[in-house]
């Protein structure tokens, strides 16, 4: 498309291209262009002084729906230790924002008692046998054997009314709890949480999940952060220690950028990109004493993690499977890991589930594994990776400890400048046995 004769000041396109937005103003109900303030809404929690005082999930949470009832801004967290008995839900187009390591957000021991009545799944209410420990306000999980498949059911809600044992909850169950499933409630859930909303940044704050007194709770609902259907989050600075379960789990969020965050010490998994989510980065974390470092879950793609240092997990400093393609990682140290530093999983589901054309290249690989450990452990029916320019060490005994060994069944593998030393054997390729 040519420019336009007569009018100087629109820049030629290309055919199929819109004008360039220069000079944006704000336009109601325009969310994509907006002038870059210089000032926005900032409020202030602290525990005997700021703008909203208290130490509890409550006035985060009502702090964080007052700027964005205003369209959104800044919750800056002075120093204190803020006790939740339930997440805080992070609307959109907010900033929570801490005093490092003198902004603690924990919580209390968990508790779990039986249900004594059957709710069916379109009931919004619940009996518990000892409600003792339960408040109007806290946050919970129901728990139950399905009556009709025998699977798991798992229901987050918070309680809202109260006669004696008797609960209302927020939302309607939508699943049958029969006492015949021997349903449960549990005080467990994500220190901050959110589903469906977008542009939000946490940034230079502590997220302590008091392990020692609470259950496991599953990664696929809970962590010191647990996202679920989110886009364009950025974490930084953030400490994410101590939970039992994950550090940071975000399930088909998008555009999740984790950086120069420290999780640690956590039961499950240090930073968790879970099903379906595109294009996270990861960069410059420190991911410690977790069971795994990373863990793409199935379906994560054009997905970067570099320069992160993932030391002392129990099982895998990085993971990788079902359908998790095109990711590269690269520049990372993984070292003193219980069983592999990078592992391929197995993921024999179907067709082509593996996690193939996936990138690793110029990382530091130390002393990983036990005795039959590896530094790159790939399985299955893995291809098309390219594995490059990484140093593979080992210092202790070699043992039966491999810098990388392939599976059989695998595809096409490119390996180019690798340094390997201290192995029994440098690579162990089985697909060497075919034919």
């Amino acid at each position: 498309m040519a420019a336009m004769a007569g009018v100087p000041w629109m820049s030629p396109v290309v055919a199929g291209d819109p004008p360039e937005v220069k000079n944006p103003r704000a336009t109601d109900g325009d969310e994509r262009f907006e002038p870059n303030w210089d000032q926005r809404l900032t409020i202030t929690v602290g525990e005997k002084s700021g703008d909203m005082v208290g130490h509890s999930d409550r006035v985060i949470q009502a702090a964080l729906d007052y700027v964005a009832r205003l369209g959104g801004g800044t919750v800056q967290v002075l120093p204190g230790t803020y006790t939740f008995r339930n997440a805080v839900w992070l609307p959109s187009r907010v900033r929570l924002r801490g005093s490092g390591a003198d902004s603690v957000i924990t919580r209390g021991a968990s508790v779990r008692t039986e249900l004594t009545a059957d709710s069916d799944w379109y009931d919004q209410e619940i009996t518990l046998k000892d409600a003792g420990a339960f408040q109007v306000g806290d946050g919970i999980v129901l728990q139950a054997t399905n009556p009709h498949n025998n699977g798991p059911t798992v229901i987050k809600r918070t309680l809202v009314a109260r006669n004696g044992n008797r609960f209302k909850v927020n939302d309607g169950l939508r699943e049958n709890l029969w006492i015949s499933g021997k349903p449960t409630c549990a005080s467990l859930f994500p220190l901050l949480t959110s589903e469906h909303t977008a542009d939000v940044v946490i940034e230079n704050i502590t997220l302590d999940g008091n392990r020692e007194n609470c259950e496991n709770f599953n990664g696929n609902y809970g962590g010191c952060v647990f996202l679920q259907d989110c886009n364009r989050y950025k974490f930084k600075d953030v400490e994410a220690r101590n939970y039992n379960g994950d550090g940071i789990s975000f399930q088909i969020c998008h555009d999740v950028v984790v950086e120069n965050c420290h999780s640690h010490d956590n039961t499950d998994l240090g930073v968790h990109p879970g099903s379906g989510s595109q294009r996270p980065i990861l960069r410059g974390n420190r991911l410690e004493r977790n069971s795994q470092g990373i863990f793409w879950c199935w379906g994560v793609k054009f997905g970067l993690a570099e320069n992160n240092i993932i030391d002392g997990n129990s099982l895998y400093g990085i993971s990788i499977g079902h359908n998790d393609t095109d990711n590269v990682m690269r520049s990372n140290t993984i070292r003193n890991s219980g069983k592999f530093g990078i592992l391929f999983r197995d993921e024999n589901r179907g067709i082509d589930f593996w996690a193939n054309r996936n990138v690793i290249e110029s990382n530091t690989i130390e002393n990983n594994g036990d005795d039959d450990g590896a530094g790159i452990e790939v399985t299955g029916q893995t291809k098309d990776l390219q594995l490059t320019g990484n140093t593979i060490t080992e210092t202790r005994n070699p043992a039966r400890r491999a810098g990388i060994r392939i599976a059989e069944t695998a595809g096409e593998i490119k390996m180019a400048d690798n340094q390997i030393t201290g192995f029994a054997h440098d690579i162990v390729d089985k697909r060497t046995k075919r034919g």
